[in-house]
């Protein structure tokens, strides 16, 4: 029996090519001890271990998979309900799904092959995984669809839901991008730009990004600008504590304009340094800063020019 001061385990699993990799160097930069494809005979004894040796409560992982020793997904299941029931252990699974269709893209990207297909398809190997895995599926307490995310994406949702973050500052990022490019995944906050009125249409600002001085000088001089900009970064300075409270790892704020390369890249610099002046310390990530300026991504041009010369 434990004492209640046993580290946490989570058991990592899932598609072969599904993510396991990523998640498990996310865990270990976070703290976490890790082990990868630890025969399950073994499972026992490093369960055990951390128990007799005190480590300072170190949260552990297992990277277990089809290719691991004796793995058998129904008896795995069976021993970790033995486990908690004689240990009293928090024992938790997560397991990483995806899409066939976008495993045999990245089997065929990266030019392995599938450890249960070795001299087949692809397909042939992942149709055999997803039946023999179902069991460790339908367990697990975490479960993670890998299909359209990104490395950076399944990072930051591993650091959400794992990094323990117990009083510390949320990591903060700071995003623009573009409507017409694509949602950002994972965003806590979207906030659209696009009522600014849009400096792609003035031929002389068309070629800039939102960095420079003459199209934020005509972003800011939109009558709507400078109210709606400070009440966001208001809202902002009020919320982010409360996220801090809740124990938040990671929060992402995006702005967004129709193609991410004006009036959202401006809106999210001038934001991000009036949060390092309150004190946190966000990072700017501009995702569409280096697409090229595209008429049709713009829908139609304004009717007729501003007071200010340019057009609304």
């Amino acid at each position: 029996m434990t004492d209640g001061t046993d580290p946490r385990l989570l058991l990592v699993t899932g598609l072969s090519g599904a993510g396991k990799s990523t998640v498990l160097k996310v865990l270990e930069d976070l703290g976490w001890e890790v082990v990868d494809n630890l025969p399950l005979a073994l499972l026992d004894a490093l369960i055990e271990a951390p128990a007799r040796r005190r480590e300072a409560n170190r949260p552990i992982a297992v990277g277990i998979d089809s290719r691991s020793r004796g793995f058998r997904p129904a008896l795995l299941v069976r021993r970790i309900k033995e486990m908690r029931e004689s240990q009293d252990r928090d024992i938790q699974t997560l397991f990483l799904d995806c899409a066939g269709a976008e495993l045999e893209r990245r089997f065929s990207e990266t030019r392995r092959r599938h450890p249960m297909a070795e001299d087949r398809p692809a397909a042939d190997g992942i149709a055999r995984e997803r039946e023999m895995m179902d069991p460790l599926r339908r367990w697990a307490e975490h479960v993670i669809d890998t299909t359209n995310y990104s490395s950076n994406d399944l990072q930051q949702e591993v650091r959400q839901r794992f990094g323990g973050s117990e009083g510390r500052e949320p990591v903060l990022n700071i995003l623009s991008f573009g409507f017409a490019r694509g949602l950002p995944r994972n965003a806590d906050l979207v906030f659209d730009m696009r009522y600014l009125r849009n400096p792609h249409w003035d031929a002389a600002l068309r070629p800039g990004t939102g960095l420079d001085a003459d199209v934020a000088a005509y972003g800011a001089s939109d009558p709507a600008y400078e109210a709606t900009v400070a009440q966001i970064e208001s809202l902002l300075l009020a919320l982010l504590p409360r996220y801090r409270a809740e124990g938040k790892s990671y929060v992402t704020v995006a702005f967004g304009c129709t193609g991410g390369r004006h009036r959202s890249v401006h809106v999210a610099d001038r934001v991000a340094r009036t949060l390092r002046a309150a004190g946190h310390e966000p990072t700017v990530t501009h995702r569409n800063l280096d697409s090229a300026p595209q008429d049709g991504l713009e829908g139609k041009p304004p009717a007729a020019p501003s007071a200010s010369g340019g057009q609304a």
